[in-house]
């Protein structure tokens, strides 16, 4: 099929893209400035899943609180015991998971005087998912005790991410034939794969109908996670400095996936000639058989996806009057 997507002229020089993955946010909250600085310092060329950290600091439970309720993206906490009161920090620790109900951010007790709150007390009352003394922190005990609480802050994102997709595809199955919940489905399923493959949730499904491509006409983003979400709806031309599209658009000249180190994406085409194309943001650590649930997915939700738009339409057709006269 000569038909390509083109999503733009090829001037990539035009362009302010850039694939830099985010930092995991980690919040250190201690009275003593030197506490901050020894604990950046521990922790500087820090890296898990191929990012590094973004340091924030307060000085005070008060300044921890502010933080935690502008920013519901902090991944850690290492959080003082002892501040303002002698259990300032467990105080915040409650804030945490009682008064802004987050259950995903890890929270590490560090303390300097263990006898103020006497650890198995504090783990049997509090949320809390480590327990440490200040003197007993190395630099190589603090890298462990980051690294462990960021793989799990992302395993429960995950999780999340996949309770979410599979919320949408069990609404969107009650009434499959309509276009809002064929694209409902669409999205769910994106977001059970995003959550699959961890550390490459940021993701673009782009559709582009039979009729569409045989118009000439123009593409649209049918689904979308992380980053991309508020794209859904507009065309890919409107979004381009996001996105890598020039190896989204070879995918769909050369009719097969592309893989760099920092993108992947994939194209399908189905039988009745529709195009789908899936971009795929840092996929640096992505495995074979990550590779392999893509590509699986993009097939059966693009066949999908045209059957149900297919069945729309056959529908809508027959409801149409004829010669004049009105059904019924």
């Amino acid at each position: 099929m000569e038909d390509d997507l083109v999503f733009a002229d090829d001037d990539e020089d035009s362009q302010e893209f850039s694939g830099e993955l985010a930092r995991w946010p980690l919040l250190i909250v201690d009275d003593e400035e030197e506490v901050h600085a020894v604990t950046k310092l521990a922790l500087s060329g820090f890296e898990f899943a191929g990012r590094g950290l973004e340091f924030v600091s307060a000085h005070s439970a008060a300044q921890a609180r502010e933080v935690l309720r502008e920013r519901r993206d902090i991944a850690v906490v290492l959080l003082d015991v002892v501040m303002e009161t002698d259990h300032a920090g467990l105080e915040v620790a409650d804030f945490i998971r009682n008064v802004i109900e987050n259950r995903f951010t890890r929270i590490v007790l560090r303390t300097g005087q263990p006898g103020q709150a006497p650890e198995r007390d504090v783990i049997r009352r509090y949320d809390i998912n480590d327990y440490k003394e200040k003197t007993e922190l190395t630099a190589k005990k603090l890298f462990t005790v980051v690294y462990t609480a960021l793989r799990s802050y992302r395993d429960l994102l995950a999780l999340e991410a996949n309770r979410r997709g599979l919320l949408q595809v069990v609404q969107a199955s009650a009434n499959l034939f309509k276009t809002e919940s064929v694209e409902q489905f669409v999205q769910g399923v994106l977001e059970q794969v995003a959550a699959l493959i961890y550390d490459s949730a940021d993701m673009i499904y782009v559709s582009s109908s039979v009729a569409t491509v045989r118009e000439g006409g123009e593409e649209r983003i049918v689904a979308a996670t992380g980053r991309f979400t508020d794209f859904v709806g507009r065309k890919p031309g409107d979004v381009l400095a996001h996105f890598d599209y020039h190896n989204l658009t070879l995918a769909a000249r050369k009719h097969r996936n592309i893989v760099t180190p920092e993108h992947f994406s994939g194209y399908f085409e189905s039988s009745g000639g529709g195009q789908h194309l899936l971009y795929i943001s840092g996929p640096a650590t992505m495995s074979r058989p990550d590779q392999e649930l893509i590509d699986m997915f993009l097939r059966s939700v693009a066949l999908a996806y045209e059957a149900m738009l297919h069945r729309i339409e056959t529908e809508s057709a027959d409801k149409k009057p004829r010669n004049g006269l009105k059904r019924g």
